[in-house]
């Protein structure tokens, strides 16, 4: 499995300016409704419910909030990053500027878990995050995370 494989680059923005979380998946909702074709409110029900689990504010200014949906027959996700950090409750309680969505069909089973790994290796990168906070260009943010989980060549 490869970021490739789940992140078109029409599923990526910048967004200058989020007031709240319930916001943020509002612009998810429509980011992966024009990218994919699902039913907006269904992805942000979909992330609500779990978040409501739980947060998922991994640290380090990263959220990996995620759902899974009778609606899909695939995994996707959504890239955005934020210009200002917003309050996200994290568990370091730092704000967040990177966050990447996935959503997953509800029979999914272990693929949404290794699905989940691979978004949460590739952000764990420091020097990857690096790079996406210096770029504004949605063009390049897809590079930036659909090479960092490309297997190099030995």
């Amino acid at each position: 499995m490869e970021l490739t494989t789940l992140l078109s680059p029409s599923a990526i923005r910048v967004i200058s300016h989020q007031s709240s979380k319930k916001r943020l998946f509002q612009d998810i909702g429509d980011v992966v409704s024009g990218a994919y074709g699902l039913n907006a409110s269904v992805a942000i029900d979909g992330l609500q419910e779990r978040e409501s689990l739980g947060p998922t504010g991994v640290g380090h200014g990263i959220a990996l909030p995620h759902a899974r949906l009778q609606e899909l027959d695939r995994i996707v996700g959504v890239f955005l990053r934020l210009e200002r950090p917003l309050d996200y409750d994290s568990v370091d309680r730092l704000p967040v500027d990177l966050v990447f969505a996935l959503f997953a069909p509800k029979d999914s089973g272990v693929d949404h878990l290794k699905a989940l790994a691979l978004v949460s290796r590739t952000m764990r990168n420091p020097d990857i995050c690096t790079k996406l906070r210096s770029n504004q260009d949605v063009a390049k943010l897809h590079a930036i995370l659909t090479e960092a989980s490309t297997p190099q060549a030995a």
